[in-house]
């Protein structure tokens, strides 16, 4: 079991990681190791997630999820295929905190007085120029 936080927990079944060959650092192994994991997450058919939290991880990972439903998390920055699948798994992890968070309530609130003046203020100084620069382009008769 992989611990999220108090709620959430995933099972390491639902994780799929694929190895694939990396591109940069490596020296001579490089063209012959797979370094490089692909980490596939099914969001869609996950039972750990409740829906709140799906709907919201969807919308935070954007690209990162395909047509199918999974998640997709490619990381290659290190040179031994265990950093690079620890890396991963800390990504996913991330993504499904920031997603287990609730959004803040937000509370509608009105301009202040002052701030109102400020505007009035700047929108007829703005004016005053503006008019100016008309009668100055005026043609004299």
């Amino acid at each position: 079991m992989i611990y999220i936080n108090d709620n959430i927990s995933i099972d390491e079944r639902e994780i799929y990681e694929d190895f694939i060959h990396a591109s940069g650092p490596g020296g001579q192994n490089v063209n012959k190791v797979s370094t490089a994991v692909q980490l596939r997450f099914h969001v869609l058919d996950s039972p750990s997630l409740t829906d709140d939290v799906r709907s919201r991880l969807i919308r935070i990972a954007g690209k990162r999820i395909s047509q199918e439903g999974f998640l997709i998390i490619e990381a290659r920055r290190f040179r031994t295929q265990n950093r690079n699948r620890l890396d991963a798994l800390e990504r996913l992890i991330a993504l499904i905190r920031r997603a287990a968070e609730p959004p803040k309530k937000r509370y509608p609130t009105k301009p202040t007085r002052s701030s109102k003046m400020h505007r009035m203020d700047e929108k007829r100084r703005r004016g005053e120029t503006k008019r100016l620069r008309h009668i100055a382009c005026l043609p004299e008769d």
